[in-house]
């Protein structure tokens, strides 16, 4: 029996903001996670991407913190109670206005800090005082640093995408940033993966904690169709081409394994007439948040992105993701395919798996998600007459050729006959050839007079050469 957010009873100023949201039924993990942080307990939460995780402890927590709640405008009434921690600035940015949604009615105050913009826009919003912050590590522990947030009065922790910190090597920022916290709080701990490394975490920073698992640990979303199509790497884009057109796909997500690979990717598809965007970690973080607005408004076809695009990224309808390479990580897989088929809406996840090590790759992602694939053959429709063929050769004028055409043939003008050459006429060269009298002596060694040897008979005498000069 799935139950409606009426029956948490809910302060009313959060009861309004969801109601304006448009919340009505809980999905499986809010539904067990919400009483249990409603009673200070801590979690660790696993639920598959875009079941609403947000919610699950946003607004439980901002329910605990409204005796905290006043209309001073003394930044020492509005001390960090709530700290959430997030491994990218785009998921940053997303938990932040979230969070902002369900306050908007209550006299809480939040903000978020992250990397590659201005600190000091974000020391200002610090200083008047805040009661959730949403952080990455990096840029809070400049923050610490520069003595613009005190963590002393902290209550309530929030690690999200715990994995991902992990993987991309945060695990240290992490040990500082709790270094800082009081000892006596309530840590909340959500992923869609539960690697060993996070339970090692759980273990060492979470005090007793309720352990709530609403689906199968690594699994993906039932609603999301799965296909591995098996496609050489010079032919992936060609695919990715005839796959979007055939099937009709009106957005997708691109996910690539480097940012060089990423930008080149972007800009081969925008000439081949696509509307593209690049998201990767080169980018400044003012170009990332342009793409991704780009990308939600519509205004863009695919989002050509690395794995700074596969945790968390909230964006609704839309219905596919490409995996134009295989992740090096098996949990980066769930999370990619994550982006589709979000809040129960049908979703489709393509993933090409090429030559080199996307065999063992493939193999490990179904040996996580304890799945077996087909790996599909490609059959490619006639594409352009620009695009290379196999048993094709090109002239240098972006037209292909058969090997056997005439080189007159790409000599010629289009639309315009070339009429055939003449053949030589060479009395010389229409003789057949004659071998010459191999026993005769060369010209200038019979010229050469022979004359009494007088050396031994076990000396090897010096082998005649030709001489350009004659010695006198």
């Amino acid at each position: 029996m799935t139950h409606t957010f009426s029956t948490l009873s809910l302060a009313q100023p959060l009861e309004r903001a969801v109601a304006d949201l448009g919340y009505e039924s809980m999905t499986p993990i809010q539904e067990q996670a919400i009483p249990v942080v409603l009673q200070g307990r801590d979690v660790m939460g696993a639920a598959q991407t875009g079941t609403g995780k947000t919610a699950a402890f946003a607004l439980p927590l901002l329910q605990r913190m409204l005796r905290h709640e006043n209309t001073s405008a003394s930044p020492a009434r509005h001390p960090v109670r709530a700290l959430v921690l997030l491994p990218t600035r785009e998921l940053a940015v997303q938990v932040a206005q979230a969070v902002s949604a369900y306050a908007k009615y209550t006299g809480l105050r939040a903000t978020v800090v992250f990397g590659g913009v201005d600190m000091k826009p974000q020391t200002a919003e610090l200083k008047r005082g805040v009661e959730v912050l949403v952080a990455t590590p990096g840029r809070l522990l400049d923050h610490i640093e520069g003595k613009n947030v005190v963590l002393n009065q902290v209550e309530y922790v929030v690690l999200d995408e715990a994995d991902r910190m992990l993987d991309i090597g945060f695990l240290p920022d992490l040990q500082r940033i709790l270094s800082y916290l009081p000892q006596q709080r309530t840590t909340l701990l959500f992923s869609a993966t539960f690697s060993p490394e996070i339970r090692r975490l759980a273990s060492s920073y979470l005090q007793d904690p309720v352990t709530i698992e609403v689906a199968r640990p690594n699994a993906t979303a039932a609603t999301v169709t799965q296909h591995f199509y098996s496609v050489a790497d010079d032919d992936k884009r060609r695919a990715l081409r005839q796959l979007v057109r055939s099937k009709g796909i009106a957005q997708a997500f691109v996910f690539v394994n480097s940012k060089l690979g990423c930008a080149r990717l972007a800009r081969a598809l925008e000439r081949d007439g696509l509307k593209t965007a690049a998201l990767h970690g080169d980018k400044s973080q003012d170009e990332r948040l342009k793409s991704l607005d780009a990308f939600k408004r519509g205004e863009v076809d695919l989002l050509v992105c690395t794995d700074v695009a596969a945790r968390g990224l909230d964006i609704k309808d839309v219905p596919a993701v490409f995996n134009y390479d295989i992740p090096f990580n098996a949990e980066d897989y769930v999370h990619r395919i994550g982006r589709t088929g979000r809040a129960g809406a049908e979703g489709l996840a393509i993933s090409f798996v090429g030559g080199g090590n996307d065999a063992r790759l493939v193999a490990e992602i179904e040996k996580l998600i304890r799945r077996k694939f087909e790996i599909e053959a490609i059959e490619f429709e006639e594409d352009r007459p620009n695009i290379r063929r196999q048993g094709r050769i090109n002239d240098g004028r972006r037209a292909w050729r058969d090997a056997s055409d005439s080189r007159d043939a790409l000599d010629a003008p289009r639309g315009r006959a070339v009429p055939a050459r003449e053949a030589p006429n060479d009395p010389f060269f229409d003789q057949p050839y004659q071998e010459s009298d191999s026993a005769a002596p060369p010209a200038w060694e019979a010229a050469t007079k022979k004359q009494a040897s007088r050396v031994s008979a076990n000396i090897k005498p010096r082998r005649k050469v030709a001489a350009l000069f004659k010695s006198e």
